[in-house]
């Protein structure tokens, strides 16, 4: 026989679910009232025609040119942020994701570690850009400090989860044969988890590459600035010249970053 709570829990179910349904739809409805759409602009027309046209018709010449002011320089710079900003925050990450690991240093320390790297995440890397702009000046150096800072927080986090949920037999086995904590650190810790670092540092790798595409924006090196630049003076042939090259580059970047951590695993 059916107990009457049985029937009931159904019910309250369906009640708590059609709630959770209701807060949501007015939360939605709230946030697309606060936006202030004006319509399609009169001449969206022509600028379609236009980057029909540029997709069709690229800028070969920008593709042949080997200088300064060329497509093959805008993408190699872009690649060098990415790589220096990368290796930057690898290593700059791992001390801090020591300090957030509670298995390694304790509770309190830990839990500052994790506020620390919560601080770090806060900002998005063109606030940084700009940022390290005021400091350096404009150029690739900015954008390798701005994407250096930023992925530590990302880093940080999941080199933390990494290090608290490694197997710690190896290091309580070396701590019984009366090992110092560096001994400890690089002959327990650092060899268990390094193949996850190196992934995650590669996946990290696979965002700052696209992320370093964008900084040339604000003046921070990479092919942002020439793509900024051709969107601005409505040359269609060759925003997209640069968007299909930063297309391609991604990919292949993606390809040869997720062969090797497959290798690494």
């Amino acid at each position: 026989m059916i107990k009457k709570t049985e029937l009931q829990k159904p019910k309250s179910r369906f009640l708590i679910y059609t709630l959770y349904g209701v807060l949501f739809l007015l939360v939605f409805l709230w946030a697309f009232k606060g936006i202030n759409y004006k319509g399609v602009m009169a001449t969206a027309r022509g600028t379609f025609k236009s980057m029909g046209s540029g997709i069709l018709n690229p800028d070969l010449e920008y593709i042949k040119n080997t200088t300064i002011d060329g497509l093959g320089y805008a993408l190699l710079e872009t690649l060098a942020i990415a790589i220096s900003g990368t290796f930057i925050s690898a290593v700059i990450s791992l001390p801090i994701a020591l300090l957030a690991s509670q298995n390694i240093v304790g509770k309190k320390v830990g839990t500052f570690g994790k506020f620390l790297i919560t601080c770090i995440r806060v900002f998005p890397e063109l606030i940084l850009a700009i940022i390290f702009i005021k400091i350096l000046g404009p150029g690739a150096m900015a954008g390798v400090m701005a994407l250096g800072i930023h992925s530590i927080g990302m880093l940080g986090k999941l080199f933390s989860e990494a290090i608290e949920s490694m197997d710690m037999g190896s290091v309580e086995a070396l701590e019984a044969c009366g090992a110092t904590s560096l001994q400890k650190l690089f002959h327990g810790v650092i060899p268990e988890i390094l193949p996850a670092l190196m992934g995650f540092s590669l996946y990290r790798f696979e965002i700052n590459t696209r992320s370093a595409s964008t900084l040339g924006i604000v003046g921070a090196g990479g092919i942002g600035a020439p793509l900024l630049f051709a969107i601005t003076g409505r040359n269609w042939p060759r925003t997209f010249t640069l968007v299909f090259a930063l297309i391609i580059t991604v990919v292949l970047v993606d390809l040869l970053s997720g062969k090797i951590r497959r290798r690494i695993q």
